[in-house]
């Protein structure tokens, strides 16, 4: 058993993420933090150490107490890593379950049946609120012209 090992390797070693260049990628964007600070890909990991990974909505925390550079079955994780998540964080989790699809991307899919209904209730007012009764005199039914 070695001293050190790579992060980004140890991630993926210790299936926190699916592939190395995930864990990578996650090290370069700064989603890894070791006491606070960013760390690279190739940053050493020493055992004892406390590894936090952002994954949105949550921020997980593992204390290192094996370092590996070999992917390990999953039966064997409790052996290579503490997880000393918050339990805050696993609140917090839930919530985001639980309050369901709100927050969707723009442009990821198609809009919910609920989605839809509220841009109907927010247009219709606006379109056909506009014009009144009163003022018959000035708009003729037969000479209104609508582009679509």
């Amino acid at each position: 058993m070695a001293d050190t090992a790579r992060i980004d390797k140890w991630l993926w070693a210790s299936r926190i993420f699916k592939t190395r260049s995930i864990a990578a990628d996650a090290c370069k964007n700064g989603r890894v933090t070791i006491a606070g600070v960013n760390v690279k890909p190739s940053r050493p990991l020493k055992v004892g150490e406390v590894v936090d990974v952002k994954k949105p909505p949550i921020t997980y925390s593992f204390r290192v107490l094996k370092c590996i550079e070999q992917r390990v079955g999953a039966k064997l994780v409790p052996e290579i890593y503490e997880n000393v998540t918050d339990p805050k964080q696993y609140e917090l989790l839930e919530m985001s379950r639980i309050s369901g699809f709100v927050n969707r991307a723009r442009g990821t899919g198609r809009p919910t049946k609920k989605d839809r209904r509220a841009m109907e209730s927010f247009v219709e007012p606006a379109l056909f609120g506009f014009f009144d009764d009163d003022d018959d005199d000035m708009f003729d039914e037969d000479e209104m012209i609508i582009d679509n």
